[in-house]
């Protein structure tokens, strides 16, 4: 019979400790580092593909053999979808995209539109 190891999970241990410790860089890199933008936005992209990598080896087991192979073609359209997912949040995001079509706040403490500041936001219209 096989024995069952009950082993301390040490590598999910570390793991954790260094994606929480990656975490925590981003945020003082986005918050209080006194660099320019777009160094911030590359060292947070390097963090990210650091911390992907690590939670694919270290927590989803992707080095180990079992009855199938490491599943590349799923890798591959799993970050395609990423890939758009955050192209699309990032164009968004550059254009500002809002609802706010009047530029103003136009709605009283009850919610609805007040008629008078809207007609003469209008006049000449």
């Amino acid at each position: 019979m096989e024995k069952k190891q009950n082993k301390y999970p040490v590598n999910h241990i570390i793991g954790f400790a260094l994606s929480i410790t990656l975490t925590i860089v981003a945020a003082w890199t986005a918050l209080s580092s006194d660099l320019p933008v777009m160094w911030i936005i590359i060292a947070i992209m390097a963090l990210a593909v650091i911390q992907a990598g690590i939670q694919l080896f270290m927590f989803m087991h992707i080095t180990e053999r079992g009855a199938t192979h490491a599943p590349w073609n799923m890798m591959f359209h799993a970050f395609v979808i990423a890939a758009i997912v955050v192209a699309g949040s990032l164009f968004t995001m550059s254009f500002g995209f809002t609802h706010d079509h009047g530029g103003g706040d136009h709605h009283d403490e009850s919610g609805a539109e007040s008629h008078e500041e809207s007609h003469d936001d209008h006049e000449g219209h």
